[in-house]
């Protein structure tokens, strides 16, 4: 459950080097003397029956001893995202439309990402409070949550709480509480990271984001991490004792973790870290699925699925149907394969839908018929790649029932 780093890379010759466990060029510990620590485990497999039967084995593996034991073999909500179509600009309305629409279509679960708290805008403020955008939501997220609820949605949120922009009220009040390189804040993506080695702020966010989650009757969380870490320095730490900030943190973060979703085990809570940064057995034993890239293009996201499922079972693939051209690489594709490819993950979709042709809208509400009638067997059936990404212009994959009928 502690980070690691892994690394494999060929050589010139051809020659394959795998490396898994603590970077040493960033950790350094000093143990006095009685003193034990535990470093981070590493799983390994093999199989006589080449990477489908190493993935197979990885597959059981991870979702019998590492997704939370609540949400083993149970099936997902098919979402709708409101980053892709709103940005930063939405409105309570707006909102409402979008859940109108959504709801119409058999789409099950909404979430509101990011921009829903005083201040954001855009992505230059606002990181680190927990007060309510009202100007956006007059009524608040309890408003906005029972509007769904009545709509017949379920309600989701997206969260950043390990980090904070310099203009926040949170940085205002507690500019130690930022890791920084010691001398300025270098900010990364106009934001810096949280000290999460200090208890005081594991306990700001594990009371801030349980508030927010115990007044809302949220059923699903977006947690997202957008920041590298890099050139830190914690004030809690002296100077011989600095290279542990980074095991450290992730420790505090697990301890956060730990006490929010043990208080709320019935919140699907998703990771995410500036797409796919954070899919490791550390934070799939908090939470059952990861979000897998930021780039939802269907031709990209075959390569990107393919690699996951070498290791992850689909029921941990964050996976959307998104806008055309895409948003990343302005790439058009059909329906059907946006579908298709996002079928190959926990479903769901990111979008204006508001903008879709009717005959498009009506094409999204057979889709979504199909996947849940055939989620079980899609999140949870023997998975198999037929066809490679990265062999030719064509992929495939294939889920079979248990009982093979």
């Amino acid at each position: 459950r502690h980070g690691s780093h892994a690394a494999a890379q060929q050589s010139l010759q051809g020659l394959t080097r795998v490396m898994q466990g603590i970077n040493d060029s960033n950790f350094s510990r000093e143990l006095p003397p009685g003193e034990c620590f535990e470093t981070p485990e590493a799983v390994l497999c093999h199989s006589g029956k080449g990477f489908g039967g190493l993935s197979a084995n990885m597959h059981a593996f991870v979702t019998d001893h590492i997704i939370p034991p609540h949400w083993r073999g149970r099936p997902r909500p098919v979402l709708y995202n409101s980053w892709e179509g709103c940005t930063f600009d939405f409105s309570q309305r707006r909102l409402l439309s979008l859940a109108n629409r959504a709801k119409a279509l058999g789409c099950e679960l909404f979430v509101l990402d990011d921009g829903w708290f005083a201040g954001r805008d855009n992505d230059h403020a606002g990181l680190g409070d927990y007060t309510v955008n009202r100007k956006k939501l007059p009524e608040g997220l309890e408003g906005l949550s029972r509007h769904l609820k009545d709509r017949g949605l379920s309600f989701g949120l997206w969260f950043e709480p390990e980090s904070v922009n310099p203009d926040s009220d949170l940085y205002r009040a507690h500019p130690d509480w930022a890791l920084t390189d010691g001398f300025q804040p270098v900010l990364g993506r106009n934001q810096l990271l949280l000290d999460l080695t200090e208890p005081e702020v594991q306990d700001y966010i594990v009371e801030n984001v349980s508030r927010i989650l115990d007044s809302t009757g949220i059923s699903y969380v977006k947690w997202d991490m957008n920041r590298n870490m890099n050139m830190l320095h914690s004030d809690g730490l002296d100077s011989a004792h600095q290279k542990e900030l980074n095991h450290r943190y992730i420790l505090g973060l697990y301890e956060i973790l730990e006490a929010v979703t043990s208080r709320f085990p019935d919140v699907l809570f998703e990771s995410c870290a500036g797409g796919g940064g954070r899919f490791d057995f550390g934070m799939m034993h908090y939470m059952p699925q990861a979000w897998c890239s930021d780039d939802t293009d269907a031709f990209m996201r075959c390569r990107i699925q393919y690699g996951t499922s070498m290791v992850f079972p689909v029921s941990t693939m964050g996976a959307h149907v998104s806008a055309v051209p895409n948003h990343q690489m302005g790439r058009s594709t059909p329906l059907a394969t946006r579908a298709a490819v996002a079928m190959g993950g926990t479903y769901g979709y990111e979008l204006d839908l508001t903008r879709l042709p009717k005959e498009e809208l009506d094409e999204i509400r057979r889709l979504n018929e199909k996947v849940k009638a055939l989620q079980p067997l899609l999140l949870y059936g023997e998975f198999y790649r037929l066809c490679s990404p990265f062999e030719g212009s064509k992929t495939a994959f294939m889920s079979v029932s248990e009982d093979r009928c």
